[in-house]
């Protein structure tokens, strides 16, 4: 799913991290980084990887962090959320559309 993603987004070359981590950590990690102590079903963590890179040498994108205990089965809708938070997309409008294009991979 993240390497078709990705290829639709025009990064096939893409290098990135996807962790699982239990609750407790997502709180943790929500709060230190976004001052919310709440838990979430995806951060992202986005690396500033845009710099031209020699043909064959993938972009580092960062790292997405998925907790499971809130995303449940339903995972493939927050991991395309977060890589698209790896691109450098926003909450909004152009976000909305980029998750609306990949949602027939979103479908189990």
């Amino acid at each position: 799913l993240a390497r078709r993603v990705l290829e639709d987004e025009g990064v096939p070359d893409g290098e990135l991290g996807i962790a699982f981590v239990a609750p407790d950590e997502m709180r943790a990690l929500k709060r230190e980084h976004l001052g919310l102590d709440e838990e979430t079903d995806v951060l992202s963590f986005p690396l500033d990887g845009r710099d031209v890179l020699p043909a064959g040498v993938p972009r580092a994108l960062g790292d997405v962090v998925l907790c499971p205990a809130v995303v449940g089965a339903a995972w493939r809708a927050p991991l395309v959320h977060g890589l698209l938070h790896l691109l450098g997309y926003d909450h909004g409008a152009e976000m909305a559309l980029r998750e609306r294009a990949h949602a027939a991979r979103v479908a189990p």
